[in-house]
Parts: C-alpha cells; structure tokens; sequence
C-alpha cells in the first residue's frame, strides 16, 4: 500500500480537470431562468461577465494558497491554517453532506435525463422498484451506475483518471465552440433578432429603484455561479501534481479563465440568435436545445442530447477524482472515518472514494439532491469569501512564509471578490432566504458533529494512557 499520493498530474492535466469539473449542464440550462428574473438581455451578459471576474479572481488568490500549501485537502487545508480546525471541519462536512456529494448526484442524474432521448426506456417515471416506501427509476439506477463506473475507474493511479477527464474535456470543449460559431452564423446570417446584447431595459416594463435591481441581480446570479463553480477542485489534487507551487496556481488562471470566456460567448450566442421570450420559454430550460433546433432542426436535439452526456460524463470524473482527496485530509487529522486516510498501491484514496460514491448515490436514490443545492450554493460561496478572507489574514500571521505566486492585484482584486461575493450572499438571505437559512443550518450542524468526533477521540486517547 503506498504512503503517500504520486505527483503524475501535469499542467495540461491539471487545467483540464478544472475545466472539465467547471461544466456540466448548468450552462446550457440556467440562462432561461436567470432572464425570467433578470428581464434583460444586456443584464443576463453583465451577470455572466460579472461572474467570471468572480471565479477569476477568486481563483488567482487561491493559486497563492494553493503554492504555499501545495499538499491534498486544499481548501480544506487552506481553512485550517487561516483559521482553526473547527472552520475547516465545518466545510469538509459541508463538503461531503451535499456541496460535492450532490453534485455528483445531480450531474449523474443530469446525465441519464439526456441519454433518455436516445433509450426512451431511461426516464424518471419508469420505475424499476415502485412501493410506498421506495421508488426506484431508470434513470436514477443509470445514474448510480455512472457514479459506481468513474468511482472504481478512479482506482487507478490518477493518470488513468486524468486521461479519461482530459479525453471528455477536449470533446466538450469543441462542442461549445461549435455551437458559439454556429449561433455567430445564424446571427449575422438570417435578420430574425429583433434585440441588441446590450440592451438593459427591462422587457417587462418595470422601473425598478437601483437597491432592488441590485438585489434582483446578484440573486439571478446563483444560476451563473454554480454553473461556473467547482474551479477549485485542482487545488483538492495539489498532492498529486508536478510542480504544484507553479503549475496548480497557473492551472486555476489558466482554466477559470477560459471557461469564464465559453460561458460569456455562449450567453451571447443565445441572446444573438434567439429572442428573450425564446430563451424565458424554453421548454424544461434547455435553450441550448432551442438554439440547435432553430439552427438545424430536430436532429438539433439529439446534437445537445449528446453534447450534454459527453459534458456531465466528464464533469462527473472530475468531481469524483478531486473530492476524495478532501476527505483523505481530514481523516488524516481524525475528523473523518480512518480508513479514508489509506491509499491504495497506486498511491490513490480508494476508501475515500468509496464513501464519497455511497453517499452520492444515496442522495440518487432520495432525489433530494437538487433542493439541497438549492440550500448550499449561499453556503459554498461563504467558504470561498472565507478562504479568500485568509489569504489577508495568512499575509498578517505567516509574513515571511514561502509563497512562490502571490495573488496577483492583491489586495484590490481579492477584496473586490469578497465584496461582491458578500453582495450576492446578502441578497440570497434577503430574496432566497427559505433557501439559504437551511443551508446555513446544514454548515451549523457540523460544529457539534466536530465536537462529538474530537471528544470520542480524546476519550479513546485517554483510555489508551490509561
């Protein structure tokens, strides 16, 4: 059994796996219910624009505390050192009760949804088990087969998995510029758009005072956001990477930067090529869909059907590749079960994986995984602003400590991130907050969870003394 994770990733590798965990399936979803809030073709880019200076930024000052501790756990280990054990723990339950666990699960299910248009036998009302305490569908079995699959390719040593991500980011790569060039096409090709990218007037008519459309605003941001979220998966793997002090901080700017750049083009490619009322009425949200459907017809269905299955594929190994790793770490520190600590003979957290993929499909099978991110994304985005936050207090604490990249425009652009982050997490209290009060209480549970597991360890200690 090796002792400790091998560093196989490369550069390539590692901006790949931030790219590949990045997108899924929000982006060709979440635009439809961001312009019914937003009203405006011209704020809807602003959102996406305003979003991906957020990653951006955040993700140049995580690339300081990704060099300074280049080491598996990542923002796990980050928090621990900034602040306390406590914080830190707070956010690795957070981690494992739903911010990673349910995504997987959603981005699973997300995949066999789409791989139904092709087998119409794969749907969420064909029921394999059907009683009144359990229900079981196609789609959630391929599901949780999807998730059984990449958990157990990811037992191999992480190049096997990095070369599965890298394959399944390429080709969804590709498959967005496509799309981005042919919706140029039919921009400039056929005079059917009667709207300007840049128009900020409300189609709805109303004059909103600036406070609420400030408000309206960072609240139809939770669609961006999450879409754009899981950048910092890179730094869980830091462990395992080349030369982390450099190539993980340039990974994270390199990769958040470019799928910041698909995600606005994509946005404008929909505004361009579609109306406001087309993109607001999609049918189930997928104005991709509409988008290829209106350029090519019906096959443009099953065109985004299996762009959709290539991207949630991938985004899923990503997820699962990089999310063991947090719960190596704290095992490691006893604040989670000991046998994740262990690595197998290809120097990977087999067991740690393992609990990660019981979980997800756990969630699967409850289909409560679309709710409780509902419930997280206020508390995902409060543990960026706090990992941020140690970045100042780290500078304060550890002023002479090896820092190989410091944040670039610190301090402006790492407060600047705060600030609007901050921004967004007041208006999901004020306008989401039956959403945001249940994920707070789900990052709250965790502190006496930390002081049972700290107690029972401190009392088994005691009795090995005695």
């Amino acid at each position: 059994m090796s002792e400790k994770p091998q560093k196989s990733l490369t550069l390539l590798d590692s901006v790949m796996l931030i790219m590949g965990s990045m997108i899924g399936s929000g982006i060709f979803i979440v635009a439809a219910d961001m312009t019914r809030d937003l009203q405006s073709p011209g704020l809807l880019i602003l959102a996406w624009i305003v979003t991906g200076f957020m990653t951006f930024a955040g993700a140049l000052s995580y690339g300081e505390l990704a060099g300074m501790m280049p080491q598996a756990g990542g923002q796990y280990v980050y928090l621990k050192e900034a602040f306390n054990p406590l914080v830190a723990f707070m956010y690795g339950w957070t981690f494992f009760a739903v911010i990673q666990t349910g995504t997987i699960a959603a981005v699973a299910v997300a995949f066999a949804k789409f791989t139904g248009v092709f087998l119409p036998m794969i749907s969420a009302e064909n029921y394999i088990v059907d009683s009144a305490f359990l229900k079981i569908s196609t789609q959630q079995v391929l599901a949780i087969f999807c998730i059984v699959l990449l958990t157990f390719s990811n037992f191999r040593s992480i190049k096997t998995g990095a070369l599965i991500q890298n394959l399944f980011t390429f080709a969804k790569i590709g498959s967005l510029v496509a799309i981005i060039l042919l919706g140029i096409y039919i921009a400039f090709t056929k005079s059917e758009v009667t709207q300007s990218i840049w128009d900020f007037n409300r189609a709805d008519g109303q004059s909103l005072p600036m406070l609420a459309l400030v408000g309206i605003f960072f609240s139809a941001m939770v669609g961006s956001l999450f879409s754009s979220d899981a950048w910092n998966n890179i730094t869980f793997t830091a462990g395992e990477v080349k030369n982390p002090q450099r190539n993980v901080p340039l990974a994270l700017a390199i990769g958040t930067a470019s799928v910041s750049l698909i995600y606005i083009f994509i946005n404008i490619t929909y505004v361009s090529s579609l109306s406001l009322t087309e993109i607001q009425n999609a049918p189930a949200d997928r104005v991709a869909t509409v988008l290829m459907e209106k350029i090519v017809g019906e096959k443009g269905v099953f065109f985004i059907a299996a762009m959709v299955m290539v991207s949630t594929f991938g985004c899923i190994n990503g997820l699962i590749l990089a999310g063991g790793r947090v719960y190596y770490a704290m095992a490691i520190d006893k604040l989670f079960f000991k046998q994740a600590a262990r690595l197998n003979r290809n120097g990977v957290p087999a067991n740690a994986l393992v609990f990660q993929g019981i979980w997800a499909c756990a969630l699967t099978l409850s289909g409560s995984y679309n709710s409780l991110l509902d419930y997280v994304m206020f508390a995902t985005v409060l543990f960026y602003i706090l990992t941020i936050l140690g970045v100042f207090i780290l500078r304060a604490k550890q002023p002479n400590a090896l820092r190989p990249y410091k944040a670039w425009g610190y301090p402006v652009l790492p407060a600047l991130y705060i600030l609007l982050a901050g921004g967004f997490c007041i208006s999901a209290l004020y306008y989401n907050y039956q959403y945001t009060l249940i994920g707070l209480g789900i990052v709250l549970v965790g502190i006496p969870i930390y002081y049972l597991i700290k107690t029972g360890f401190n009392q088994k200690q005691a009795e090995k003394i005695a």
